[in-house]
């Protein structure tokens, strides 16, 4: 999975550049950022969060305090 995402960061990388390039040779590179961009955003951040997050239980996601262990802070 890490050198799927690598990969993709290299493709990614490399059609945002070709699209400024293209760009600023007075064509049309408006095309290669955007599918760079939508790349990373349907592509690279799922896939990458989906690695990151694989093993782990779901209360360790959450960000809704309340769910976890509460500690016995009567005696404070």
């Amino acid at each position: 999975m890490k050198k799927i995402l690598i990969g993709l960061i290299i493709i990614i990388a490399s059609l945002i550049t070709f699209g400024y390039l293209q760009k600023n040779n007075g064509l049309n590179g408006d095309k290669w950022i955007g599918i760079g961009v939508l790349l990373i955003a349907f592509l690279l951040i799922p896939l990458f969060l989906y690695s990151r997050f694989k093993n782990k239980e779901v209360r360790e996601r959450m960000l809704n305090f309340d769910l976890k262990e509460k500690k016995d802070t009567d005696n404070q």
